[in-house]
């Protein structure tokens, strides 16, 4: 059966670098950046924190995306800036496949050190921060969280694949 792996965090985490270590060892897999997604809309762009943004229709179709490839048989490695609220609504439209969960989080110095070795015009600076404290404060489940500053990225994935604290199930 075919697994989906939501990675979540904020900016300068490491979703995307986790992300492709994940998808690289699974046998059959597809890796769904959101941010790939929500900069697919050209005219008309609102970045995702302003007022009057497309999440309504990147959500659409990220689902239906997910939904595709998961009932193909491919797993799928989704990663985006994903909050509590929006977590339970993903948890209850993916019922019925495997799920895990993964809040990837390190400390204030790790996501700047990150943050600064990204291209000057990706570069988030004291959003991190402020993104990091959101997530903090979120209070999710503890067995969803990972913390990766003392961690491989090998070893971040082993985790993920083995570790059974990040399936999830609708309650």
């Amino acid at each position: 059966m075919s697994k989906l792996y939501i990675i979540t965090g904020p900016a300068g985490v490491g979703k995307s670098t986790v992300s492709y270590s994940l998808a690289n060892s699974l046998k059959k897999s597809v890796l769904l950046e959101g941010d790939d997604i929500y900069h697919q809309v050209i005219g008309g762009y609102v970045p995702a924190w302003k007022e009057q943004n497309h999440l309504d229709v990147f959500w659409k179709v990220c689902i239906k995306t997910i939904e595709i490839y998961l009932e193909t048989g491919y797993d799928v490695i989704f990663n985006y800036i994903i909050m509590k609220e929006k977590f339970y609504e993903l948890q209850k439209i993916f019922k019925n496949f495997e799920t895990k969960f993964i809040v990837l989080l390190v400390n204030e110095e790790t996501i700047l050190k990150r943050d600064q070795e990204r291209p000057e015009d990706c570069q988030m600076k004291e959003r991190c921060i402020i993104l990091l404290n959101k997530f903090v404060a979120e209070n999710y489940p503890s067995n969803y969280i990972l913390y990766t500053d003392q961690l491989s990225i090998q070893d971040v994935t082993k985790q993920i694949i083995s570790e059974k604290r990040f399936s999830i199930k609708e309650k």
